[in-house]
């Protein structure tokens, strides 16, 4: 399970909303990852991931980008823990 901080102002980089100006969250850009990649290496994925995250400006450890590589790999579910600041 990842764990991650943002400021309220910028939940639009993690969660889609569509009253947002924001350009591509980080949650559209997994879940469309997920549906293309799933079942390709991890290693494959995880700088997709990263490019994505640092889109969004945000800051997920390399573990965690890891831990949520391996579940598109997988298929299996990621649980993401999120505090709004």
């Amino acid at each position: 399970m990842g764990e991650i901080s943002i400021e309220r102002q910028h939940l639009d980089r993690l969660l889609a909303d569509s009253a947002s100006t924001y350009g591509t969250p980080y949650q559209r850009a997994f879940a469309e990852l997920a549906e293309a990649r799933r079942g390709r290496p991890a290693a494959e994925i995880l700088p997709l991931l990263r490019r994505a995250a640092d889109e969004a400006l945000l800051g997920f450890t390399d573990a965690d980008l890891q831990e949520q590589a391996q579940a598109i790999s997988t298929g299996g579910p990621y649980v993401l823990r999120i505090t709004v600041a």
